[in-house]
């Protein structure tokens, strides 16, 4: 079902653009896994999600990619790795998952080689930053003893707290206001921002809620809450995957005309 704040809606299944989504690996049974709902939101914005295994391979992922039109990088129940930003780990982080960070990072290269739209969703956000050169607050709690509270329970789907949008940014344009209230879920957060990235939005506490890329040229677009959660009723949640799909089927496109363009 395709609701009404969904406003791509391609005429057949091979005009569907090919969107990439990393998976979780759950450490006690050694299964690759995701939640329904980033899969579900994609489907009915009009786009066709493929899961992608968490196999760190430059030669698999560079494969796989070939086939995509864009990628989404879920959350996780993971942290990154202090250690690949530089910093030594704290005493609240939490689990770390090597094959994960390791793929991810791997996706993000392809990523920018290929220029390929992204959205990147909480965990997501957070590697996009590190592999731009970003760093991590690994706490809020503790980091941050004066920060809301962005680890909100269930139900998960509930917005919990108000954001605050950049004037120019792609966020406040979808949104039609200068704030937005979102679930939260995240026990760590953005501090330095990377290379290419500006952030959009913030919490009350200043914590950066998302960051879009500078280069016109590129969709990138990260946000801290789940929009997935909320996509079979809010409207925010739904322009978000709709934009992004808008993206991929434009970039499906382009890659179309370049294959019929070029001889042999």
């Amino acid at each position: 079902m395709i609701l009404s704040g969904m406003t791509y809606k391609p005429q057949s299944n091979q005009q569907r653009p090919r969107i990439g989504i990393t998976m979780r690996l759950e450490l006690n049974t050694d299964r690759f896994c995701l939640s329904r709902y980033y899969s579900e939101a994609i489907q009915a914005a009009g786009g066709a999600p493929v899961h992608l295994s968490l196999i760190p391979q430059p030669e698999y992922i560079a494969a796989v990619m070939e086939s995509l039109d864009g990628v989404l990088l879920p959350g996780s129940d993971s942290d990154v790795d202090p250690l690949r930003y530089g910093a030594q780990p704290h005493r609240q982080l939490g689990s770390v998952v090597p094959v994960k960070d390791e793929t991810d990072l791997l996706v993000l290269e392809e990523i920018e080689r290929r220029n390929v739209p992204l959205f990147a969703i909480c965990f997501g956000m957070q590697i996009l930053n590190v592999f731009r050169g970003g760093t991590l607050i690994q706490d809020i709690a503790t980091q941050l003893p004066n920060s809301i509270k962005h680890e909100q329970g269930a139900p998960r789907d509930r917005p919990s707290h108000t954001i605050t949008l950049a004037n120019a940014s792609m966020l406040a344009a979808l949104a039609k206001a200068e704030s937005a209230v979102v679930n939260s879920h995240h026990h760590q957060a953005l501090e330095n921002v990377g290379e290419d990235l500006q952030a959009t939005a913030w919490a009350s506490d200043g914590l950066i809620e998302a960051v879009e890329d500078t280069r016109p040229d590129r969709f990138a677009l990260g946000v801290q809450w789940h929009p997935e959660l909320g996509w079979q009723d809010d409207e925010l949640s739904q322009k978000l995957f709709s934009e992004f799909v808008k993206a991929c089927a434009a970039n499906r496109s382009r890659n179309v005309v370049s294959l019929v363009a070029t001889p042999g």
